[in-house]
């Protein structure tokens, strides 16, 4: 007898549903209902209001701060495991505490770790998630990754504006490699900012490495936060004598005083994708949905098909 696939099913966490509901409808398939229980102290409980037994269901939640977030997808996805779900797929667009990917003073956690380990405990058979801080977190898992790049949205992109002198840049000497990669196919030349900080989020000194004179340069990284790099490296290019400066950020967490610190900012735009929800609207912010990326290798994984297709770099 011949192996049939099942139908798959999608559920959302509470902080995604907006993207969840966009990875559903280009996936072609409705999203499923979770009903939520909260008790007066804060708890909560996640119910599958429907039949799971037998399926592979895709989880789609990310995983950013508060903690809450990152407890809602473990409890689903220990529902699913305990409601008899074939697969537990964990579609994770914005992977938090990632940053802690290594010991890098004595006495510390290695929080990603912590958290892959936490996620295959819970049950997750697979996970999909997009531009992770550091590749080598993907061999903290034991468990199959799926790793996505937001380049396949931002380079089509970044070519429709037809900037001239185009030059990427990387905001630190660790977003080097992605910079590089973005440059390569671009056929662009390349910036380095080099910095020093006084603590984490506070910037004491940055510097150039490569020219900026009346070039368009494009900032790359995975992630912006508080904005402080991004900001502080656009006012530096700008004086150093550059056209513009834009920037592309994957995951838009923008916490603290970062949309002010981006309104006032010398950047001409930042592009950022839907992997997290903004907290309020600014017109420097452009948001390109990453909807149709997952619900595409969804849909592979689900029917067993290849994915590298999905990856420009």
């Amino acid at each position: 007898m011949p192996y049939s696939i099942s139908e798959a099913k999608l559920f959302g966490c509470r902080q995604s549903m907006d993207l969840a509901k966009s990875i559903a409808k280009e996936y072609g398939a409705p999203l499923g209902q979770v009903n939520f229980t909260t008790f007066s102290d804060g708890e909560f409980q996640p119910s599958f209001e429907e039949s799971i037994r037998g399926r592979r269901i895709f989880l789609i939640g990310s995983t950013h701060p508060s903690s809450d977030n990152l407890m809602e997808l473990l409890l689903m996805i220990d529902g699913a495991k305990r409601a008899s779900a074939r697969h537990i797929t964990a579609v994770i667009p914005y992977f938090g505490w990632a940053r802690q990917d290594r010991k890098d003073k004595p006495r510390v956690p290695i929080g990603a770790k912590m958290i892959a380990k936490i996620l295959e405990a819970a049950g997750a058979t697979r996970i999909i998630t997009m531009d992770l801080h550091a590749d080598q977190i993907q061999g903290f898992f034991e468990k199959p990754v799926d790793h996505l790049f937001a380049s396949s949205l931002f380079i089509p992109y970044l070519k429709s504006l037809k900037l001239d002198n185009l030059t990427i840049a990387s905001p630190d000497m660790g977003g080097s490699k992605r910079a590089y990669a973005y440059s390569k196919t671009l056929e662009s030349d390349v910036v380095v900012c080099y910095k020093q900080r006084q603590k984490a989020n506070v910037i004491s000194h940055m510097e150039l490495i490569g020219d900026v004179t009346g070039k368009n340069v494009v900032l790359v990284d995975d992630m912006v936060d508080t904005a402080g790099t991004l900001t502080k490296a656009a006012d530096v290019m700008m004086e150093r004598g550059a056209k513009s400066v834009r920037a592309i950020c994957t995951h838009a967490i923008l916490s603290g005083k970062a949309y002010e610190r981006i309104e006032q900012s010398k950047l001409e735009e930042l592009i950022v994708t839907d992997s997290i929800p903004l907290r309020q609207q600014s017109e420097k912010i452009r948001v390109l949905s990453c909807a149709g990326l997952f619900s595409g290798v969804m849909k592979s994984v689900q029917n067993n098909e290849s994915i590298s297709d999905n990856f420009i770099m």
